[in-house]
C-alpha cells in the first residue's frame, strides 16, 4: 500500500485507468457498432427479400399491378419498416421492357389507337447503381445503371434478381434506400468517441503534468531565493504523503537549519564582538576615566580657591567651570553606556511598582522639559500589577527613552505622554511625544549598536534598552511617522 501513496504509485494507477476506459469505450462503440451494422443488413436482407416477393405476385398475377397489391388492407408484402426502405419494385419482361413498377413514373401507357406502351429499360438512366451486376452474366450489359459510377450521388441502391417464366426470363429490379449520411454518422462515432478518450486523456495528463511539475518550480524558485540570500521561504505542498511532499518537507528543514544557524552565527559574531569591545573598552575607560576624576576634581578646586573676586570675571568663570564639568560628564556618561553595552548583563529581578520606576526616571529629564515647553503627563489605569524587573536597570531604560523624546521636541514644545495599563501577563508601558519622528529608513536600525543620527551620540542608548528589556524577557516596539511624532510601546512581565 505504501507504493500507491507514492507520485509513481498514483501515476501508474491513473495510467492504468485511462488505458482500461480507453479500451472499455473503443470494445463498446465497436460492439455496438457491429451489432447497428447486422440490423442494418437484415433490415435491407428483409426488405430485399419483401420487393422480390411483392415483384414475384406482379408476375404471377398480369391482371393486378403491384400497386394494387400493396394496398390490399391484407397484403403481407410491405410492413411499415420495409416500406421506408423499398423506394420502388420494377419488373423487367423477356424484350427488355418496363412491364410493371410500383412507381407510376414507369408505368406503361396507350396510345390513340389504345395500344399499350412500355418504356424500355435501356431509357431508364435514372435508376440508382445496380449492386452486384456482374452476377448476372452477359444480361448486364442491358442495364443502364450496371456501371457504379451511374448516379452516384444517388443514396438509393439497385437489386436484379432473374426470374425464369414460360415466356423466358424475367428481372425484378428492387431500388432499396441506403442513406449515406446514416452510414458516415455510423463511420464517425468510433472516431468521435476516440477524439474524446484522447481529449480526456490529454487534459488528466495536463493535470497530472502540472501536478507533478509545480512543486518543482516552487523548489526551484525557493532555491533561487536562498541562493539571494532569503532563509525565510518555505515551500508549500509539505502536507503531501508523496515524494514531493517529503521533498518540500526536507527542503523546508534544511531553510529552517539554515536560518537557525545564521541567527546563531550571528548572535555568535555578536558576541565576539561585544567580547572583544568589552574587553577594550574596559582598560581604555579605566585609562580616560582616572584622567577625567581629577579633571574634575580639579576643576572644584579652582572653582572653591581661584575664583576672580571681579563680579564678572567670576561669572564668566563659573559659566567656564561649569561647561568644563558638563563635558566631563558627558564623556564620563558615554563610558558608561558603552561598558553598560559591552559588559554581560546580570539583572536582580525582584516585583517592582511599575509607576515608581517611570517617576524616577520622570525626574531626570523635568528640567530640560520645562525649559524646552514641553508638557509632561503619566496616565495610570486601574489595576496595574507590580512588575518582575531590577529598577536599577529599568531606571536606564526609561531614562534613554524619556531623554530622546525631549530632545526630539527641541526648544519648540511639545507633549510627552507615558501610559501604564494591563495587558493579560504584561504591564504595558507606552511613551509618545510629538517631536520631529523617525525617518521610515532609520526605523529599522534605531535598536542597532552604534546607530545615531545626532552629532554628539553613541548610538548605544537605544541598544543598551533592547538589550535590558530582552534580559526582562519583554518585548519593545516603536511606531513613528516623520514630523508627526514617535511611540514606543514596552512591554514586561506581571510579577507573579
Amino acid at each position: 500500500m505504501e507504493f500507491f501513496n507514492t507520485f509513481r504509485g498514483r501515476l501508474l494507477v491513473i495510467l492504468l485507468l485511462l488505458i482500461m476506459a480507453t479500451l472499455g469505450v473503443q470494445f463498446y462503440l465497436n460492439y455496438r457498432t457491429q451489432q447497428e451494422n447486422i440490423a442494418l443488413r437484415d433490415a435491407q436482407a428483409e426488405a430485399l427479400r419483401a420487393g422480390i416477393t411483392l415483384g414475384a405476385a406482379g408476375i404471377t398475377s398480369p391482371t393486378e399491378r403491384m400497386v394494387d397489391l400493396i394496398d390490399r388492407p391484407d397484403q403481407t408484402y410491405l410492413d411499415e419498416h420495409t416500406g421506408e426502405r423499398v423506394t420502388d419494385v420494377l419488373i423487367i419482361d423477356e424484350k427488355w421492357r418496363i412491364w410493371d413498377s410500383v412507381g407510376e413514373k414507369y408505368w406503361p401507357t396507350r396510345n390513340e389507337d389504345g395500344e399499350i406502351l412500355y418504356k424500355m429499360l435501356a431509357d431508364a438512366n435514372d435508376l440508382p447503381p445496380l449492386v452486384e451486376g456482374a452476377r448476372l452474366g452477359e444480361d448486364l450489359k442491358y442495364f443502364p445503371n450496371q456501371k457504379t459510377a451511374a448516379n452516384k450521388n444517388s443514396d438509393d441502391e439497385a437489386h436484379a434478381v432473374p426470374i425464369d417464366t414460360s415466356q423466358g426470363r424475367w428481372y425484378i429490379i428492387v431500388i432499396l434506400r441506403n442513406v449515406k449520411s446514416e452510414a458516415a454518422w455510423r463511420a464517425a462515432m468510433p472516431l468521435l468517441a476516440t477524439l474524446a478518450v484522447l481529449s480526456i486523456s490529454t487534459l488528466i495528463t495536463f493535470w497530472l503534468v502540472w501536478r507533478f511539475t509545480r512543486p518543482i518550480a516552487n523548489l526551484s524558485n525557493a532555491a533561487r531565493q536562498v541562493a539571494e540570500g532569503n532563509l525565510s521561504v518555505r515551500v508549500p505542498g509539505e502536507d503531501r504523503s508523496d515524494e514531493m511532499g517529503q521533498l518540500a518537507s526536507r527542503f523546508n528543514e534544511m531553510t529552517s537549519q539554515l536560518e537557525r544557524s545564521r541567527e546563531l552565527e550571528v548572535q555568535l559574531q555578536q558576541a565576539e564582538k561585544s567580547a572583544v569591545i568589552g574587553r577594550l573598552g574596559s582598560a581604555i575607560a579605566h585609562e580616560i576615566r582616572n584622567p577625567l576624576n581629577y579633571i574634575n576634581l580639579t576643576l572644584d578646586h579652582l572653582r572653591s580657591k581661584f575664583a576672580p573676586d571681579d563680579d564678572e570675571k567670576r561669572r564668566t568663570f563659573e559659566k567656564l567651570t561649569s561647561q568644563l564639568k558638563g563635558e566631563v560628564a558627558r564623556i564620563n556618561q558615554q563610558i558608561g553606556d558603552f561598558l553598560n553595552y559591552s559588559r554581560p548583563a546580570k539583572a536582580d529581578l525582584r516585583p517592582v511598582e511599575a509607576r515608581k520606576v517611570v517617576e524616577d526616571s520622570l525626574r531626570i529629564v523635568e528640567a530640560q522639559a520645562e525649559e524646552g515647553h514641553v508638557k509632561i503627563s503619566v496616565v495610570e489605569h486601574e489595576n496595574v500589577p507590580m512588575i518582575m524587573g531590577d529598577p536599577e536597570f529599568l531606571r536606564s531604560v526609561f531614562n534613554n527613552l524619556f531623554i530622546n523624546a525631549v530632545q526630539s521636541m527641541g526648544s519648540d514644545g511639545g507633549k510627552l505622554n507615558v501610559r501604564i495599563m494591563p495587558e493579560a501577563d504584561w504591564v504595558r508601558f507606552e511613551i509618545s511625544d510629538t517631536g520631529v519622528g523617525i525617518p521610515d529608513e532609520n526605523l529599522s536600525k534605531i535598536f542597532e549598536p552604534y546607530f545615531s543620527t545626532k552629532e554628539t551620540g553613541t548610538g548605544l542608548g537605544l541598544a543598551i534598552v533592547q538589550k535590558i528589556v530582552d534580559v526582562h524577557n519583554g518585548t519593545i516596539e516603536v511606531e513613528s511617522k516623520e514630523d508627526d511624532g514617535t511611540k514606543f510601546t514596552v512591554r514586561l512581565p506581571r510579577a507573579a
